[in-house]
């Protein structure tokens, strides 16, 4: 298996050495680095991205619309949200629930979930699936992938952060799949004469060219 399905698979594998580590379980019940999540709710929010795969690949194929990648980031509802908006209270809520039973029964789920996708991710097609908490459309699987590995590798950081240990790290091209992404929504939310000088010119750097 090469390309996104691989990257997402060492992504998602290097998150889930991360969630055994036992420094988040000695910090379990404490505040994480992102506001009003705990590092239960965190290490809950990071473990789903892996988790809400497997029921994708079985399902049947979805009848909704199938967007681009970037129409995706246009219609989610939780970009530029309020803190206490109720798309991010449930977030956050959903995170304390998938983290409900402790951290070695949420590796354990990560793990038995990485056993179904390592096999499944190679031998389906590029076929649309969609999150239905979403809303009315779907991502061709591949994108989604793209999607759940940027998640995957930035809250990696927030928890590593979170309870004091190093970022994991990720595959080179990987990485430069998520930077891709990201680098896009920040010339979408920032425009293209911003992120140009914030990589070229620190003299002219804006103050931030941030995804979201």
């Amino acid at each position: 298996m090469t390309g996104t399905r691989a990257d997402f698979l060492s992504t998602a594998h290097s998150a889930a050495k991360l969630l055994r580590d036992p420094a988040v379980a000695a910090a379990w019940h404490g505040p994480s680095a992102l506001p009003e999540f705990s590092v239960a709710g965190l290490a809950g929010h990071l473990a789903y991205q892996i988790l809400a795969l497997p029921p994708l690949l079985t399902g049947p194929v979805p009848q909704e619309p199938t967007i681009t990648l970037l129409e995706h980031y246009n219609r989610a509802l939780w970009i530029g949200t309020a803190l206490d908006d109720d798309i991010n209270v449930r977030i956050r809520n959903g995170g304390q629930e998938i983290s409900a039973e402790g951290p070695a029964a949420l590796a354990a789920r990560v793990d038995a979930a990485l056993g179904e996708l390592t096999g499944a991710l190679g031998s389906t097609a590029n076929r649309p699936v969609r999150i239905h908490l979403w809303g009315p459309w779907s991502l061709a699987l591949d994108d989604m992938l793209v999607t759940r590995m940027m998640e995957l590798a930035v809250h990696s950081d927030d928890l590593a952060v979170s309870v004091g240990v190093p970022t994991p790290d990720f595959p080179p091209s990987a990485v430069e799949t998520v930077v891709d992404l990201l680098s896009r929504l920040a010339v979408r939310r920032h425009g293209p004469t911003s992120v140009l000088r914030a990589l070229s010119r620190a003299e002219r750097a804006p103050a931030t060219i941030a995804a979201f």
